[in-house]
């Protein structure tokens, strides 16, 4: 089983490219069996739940060509199987996501209940809420969401707490459906947006994507269309967090600073300098950090997937934080991990109270989820000594070429799979 070994102190310098929205390109790439034309989808990210559902829409009949490494083709004309249901279509969340995609266009889909990292229950009673406002029939059976339906009729939906994917289901079956449909308390994220923008070049009649009202007329088909997907703001995050617990200096190319304003505010209140262009953003850590307060929020709050990569620079900051975790119950489970590296954090409840101490030191650590497994390398590389990383197959969910772009900014990281080849890393970096 593959690892990471990673030599920590050095910090990170340099430039590093951030690749396709990993949240976008799921339901967009689900959103393209709507139509009976080609898709052509450029800026994919090639990594681990992106190639899932892709091999998931191949087995039941949707034709994939990979052009490129982040281009692919597609066209689901020739889909002969609604039921989606594979070992490993369970085990990543976004398939839920061909529910409200078959739905729209087939008025019935059998889709395996999701999975993905164990960071909490994420509930799809709102999906079924808002399936079942457009008419359709809903059950779970035999481990299925089965969903079906005569005919599918726009209304009134309001969510009875904002939810990314469930905005994202009911507003892909609602494009099809007969007449307006209106969703309150909606998700404002940016690949909720993004997903909408598709739709739209495919035909689709939307409005309000990114607020909290969405109005979506709906269409009698949708047809081909070419796309490119928005840059990653988590993968981004994560990189100019990377400078400030290593102390480095980080220009992040390829993204959208407008997406990135509540990681940018976090870093300037404890001590970074922040500096944007117009689709790049520098982050400079050459101060002492300092501590500060963060509560994760739906957007444009401080987004839940950044919530271990502040905790683990904030341990590393002078003074006393506190991290409220409001969207998901489990995500401190890695605090014990980041403690065995010397972090004084304690949790209670949805709480981390940290003290900030004044280094870590390198620790044989475990990924629990994908992006406390990426703050954890984070971690490791502002560790004295040497770490290793297991598990790390939770961070290639969602992170492409990882250790390759940490080790262009100046990381001591590679992948080991036996115990000799870790002795063989602390030869060569001792």
């Amino acid at each position: 089983m593959q690892q990471y070994a990673i030599r920590g102190g050095n910090p990170l310098v340099g430039e590093v490219e951030i690749g396709g929205a990993k949240n976008a390109a799921l339901p967009i790439l689900a959103a393209s069996v709507m139509t009976d034309e080609t898709v052509y989808i450029e800026n994919v990210p090639d990594v681990r739940d992106t190639n899932v559902l892709l091999a998931a829409m191949d087995n039941i009949g949707v034709m994939v060509k990979r052009t490129g490494r982040h281009e692919v083709t597609l066209n689901a004309s020739q889909i002969h199987n609604l039921v989606v249901d594979n070992d490993n279509i369970k085990k990543i969340r976004a398939s839920y996501y061909l529910i409200g995609a078959m739905l729209a266009k087939y008025k019935h889909a059998e889709v395996a209940l999701p999975g993905g990292c164990d960071i909490g229950s994420r509930a799809i009673d709102q999906h079924i809420k808002g399936f079942r406002a457009l008419g359709a029939e809903v059950t779970i059976e035999h481990g299925l969401i089965k969903t079906k339906a005569e005919r599918l009729v726009g209304s009134h939906i309001y969510m009875d707490l904002v939810s990314v994917g469930a905005t994202i289901n009911v507003m892909m079956a609602a494009t099809l459906a007969e007449g307006t449909t209106i969703i309150e308390n909606s998700a404002k994220e940016p690949h909720v947006v993004d997903l909408a923008n598709f739709l739209n070049s495919m035909g689709a009649n939307i409005k309000g994507a990114g607020t909290d009202v969405i109005r979506i007329k709906g269409v009698e088909k949708l047809h081909g269309t070419e796309y490119a997907i928005i840059p990653d703001q988590i993968e981004a995050g994560t990189f100019m967090f990377a400078a400030a617990i290593t102390k480095g200096d980080v220009t992040v190319k390829n993204v959208i600073p407008k997406h990135l304003e509540s990681i940018t505010a976090k870093l300037l209140e404890i001590g970074c300098e922040v500096k944007e262009a117009d689709d790049c953003v520098r982050v400079v850590a050459s101060k002492p950090l300092h501590h500060t307060h963060v509560k994760t929020l739906p957007y444009p709050g401080f987004p839940t997937d950044m919530q271990p990569q502040i905790t683990v620079a904030l341990a590393l900051s002078q003074g006393t934080s506190i991290v409220t975790e409001s969207i998901f119950e489990n995500r401190f489970r890695y605090v014990d991990e980041l403690t065995r590296m010397g972090a004084s954090i304690k949790v209670e409840g949805t709480t981390a109270i940290i003290e900030g101490v004044s280094r870590y030191t390198g620790a044989s650590i475990s990924a629990p989820d994908l992006r406390a497994g990426a703050a954890l390398v984070m971690a490791a590389l502002a560790a004295e000594g040497y770490s290793m990383v297991d598990d790390i197959k939770y961070i290639e969910r969602g992170y492409e070429d990882f250790h390759l772009k940490l080790q262009s900014l100046g990381a001591q990281i590679e992948l080991v799979e036996t115990e000799r080849d870790f002795q063989k890393f602390k030869l060569k970096t001792g």
